[in-house]
């Protein structure tokens, strides 16, 4: 079975399935290696970053295992079931769009968060400006093994939508986290999370906190937009490959 081109502005979901059906017609047999990311990019005529949200969607799913410094492994087929996503804790209309991948919540993110985070430094109360600072605090006691981690993170960005005062955000940025913690991000995130960055992270929380005590709106959105592009590079440095 031939592979396929796929146009660039379709999403990774269709690029995984492509690799499925090749995985399932045996053209990649389980306990083989995938072709690496950058030959699969150029053959599917798609960027690294969209190959690796596809190739991430698959190992979420049980089809594929990637192995830092060796590659991307197929695996025997299991229970899709075991792979599923947990649903939303609120009701929404069906989409007939795929589930957003990782890159996809970045950009709305960006959209959305600096403005949030402009608004929080007009806004904060010193009880909200407390709350940050305590959230940056467990932070920077917390290590980059610790599962609490991602806790902070979210309590962090959490305080700064409910700092702007607006009820409308505060529930936009419930949706965006939701989404943010998705499987597919997780996985992705867990492939390139290390002590280091965590450590990046704080730095770049701490100059929005900063940005906000000092009610300086243009500077908390330069923090905020500079803390998501940091973000999406991270996820598109480059992974080991043989």
């Amino acid at each position: 079975m031939p592979i396929e081109s796929v146009e660039s502005r379709r999403l990774y979901r269709q690029i995984a399935d492509q690799i499925n059906r090749l995985i399932d017609s045996g053209e990649y047999p389980a306990g083989g290696r995938l072709p690496s990311e950058r030959l699969l990019a150029t053959q599917l005529s798609v960027s690294r970053p969209t190959l690796r949200e596809a190739l991430i969607a698959l190992e979420v799913e049980g089809r594929v295992e990637i192995r830092g410094g060796a590659g991307v492994f197929v695996l025997e087929r299991q229970d899709a079931s075991s792979f599923e996503a947990q649903p939303l804790a609120f009701s929404m209309k069906v989409s007939a769009l795929p589930p957003p991948g990782p890159f996809e919540v970045l950009y709305a993110r960006d959209l959305v968060e600096p403005e949030v985070a402009a608004l929080a430094a007009k806004h904060a109360t010193p009880e909200l400006i407390a709350d940050l600072a305590r959230t940056l605090g467990e932070m920077v006691c917390c290590s980059a093994d610790d599962p609490k981690h991602l806790e902070y993170d979210h309590q962090f960005h959490f305080s700064l939508a409910e700092a702007t005062g607006n009820g409308a955000l505060v529930k936009t940025m419930q949706t965006l986290w939701s989404m943010r913690l998705a499987p597919l991000y997780i996985r992705m995130e867990d492939h390139f999370h290390t002590e280091a960055i965590w450590q990046r992270l704080i730095i770049e929380h701490r100059e929005i906190l900063e940005a906000v005590k000092r009610g300086d709106a243009k500077a908390a959105r330069t923090a905020m937009h500079r803390h998501l592009k940091n973000a999406r590079a991270r996820f598109v440095s480059t992974w080991q490959e043989n």
